[in-house]
């Protein structure tokens, strides 16, 4: 769904902003319309901020937003393909690696709606263009990160209190749901080489 807000999490924007170098390279994956480019600029003025959406629209409003903000990108592109290893201290996936309608039909599989193998490659895209050191942070997904083979390259950095997970549902790794399952950990730390 294509749902946000201004200034959505500001608990972890806070983290963020207390643990983030105030000059980092941030990389948003799903910015949507832009709210959260501008969260991240208003609690980290100084940092480099791209967002990447799939959707055209999204792409279009979110740059409309920006434009006057030149530490600010924003590209249409629903993969990390032309992003470098490496690149970045920084990516968010809010709200992004789920699909609304499962929590909403309480679907009891995630196939075919969404997959863990897609959430694994995401999440492999995604660890590949983080720095060593760098921080993901993931919240509202369907599937948990230590699932995947990437998890073992990271670190717990924040686990988040109850109030503040969505109640979206989580399935395993053969895309079963896992009843009553609510995973808190959303912020992990790339291990350094």
């Amino acid at each position: 769904f294509n749902y946000t807000q201004p200034d959505r999490y500001p608990w972890l924007f806070s983290f963020a902003c207390r643990i983030l170098p105030p000059t980092s390279r941030i990389l948003s994956f799903g910015c949507s319309t832009g709210e959260e480019l501008l969260a991240l600029h208003r609690y980290l003025p100084d940092a480099a901020i791209k967002g990447v959406d799939i959707n055209p629209r999204n792409v279009a409003v979110a740059r409309a937003r920006t434009v006057a903000i030149q530490s600010i990108g924003v590209a249409c592109t629903g993969t990390l393909a032309d992003e470098g290893d490496a690149s970045y201290d920084a990516i968010f996936c809010l709200a992004v690696l789920c699909h609304g309608r499962l929590t909403a039909r309480a679907s009891e599989r995630s196939a075919p709606l969404f997959c863990f193998e897609k959430f694994e490659n995401a999440i492999d895209d995604l660890a590949r263009c983080l720095k060593p050191g760098g921080l993901l942070f993931l919240l509202t997904t369907n599937f948990r990160f230590c699932d995947t083979r990437a998890s073992c390259d990271f670190a717990v950095a924040l686990s988040a209190r109850m109030e503040n997970l969505a109640a979206d549902l989580i399935y395993d790794r053969d895309n079963r749901l896992m009843p009553g399952m609510r995973y808190r950990d959303v912020v992990f730390r790339k291990k350094e080489s």
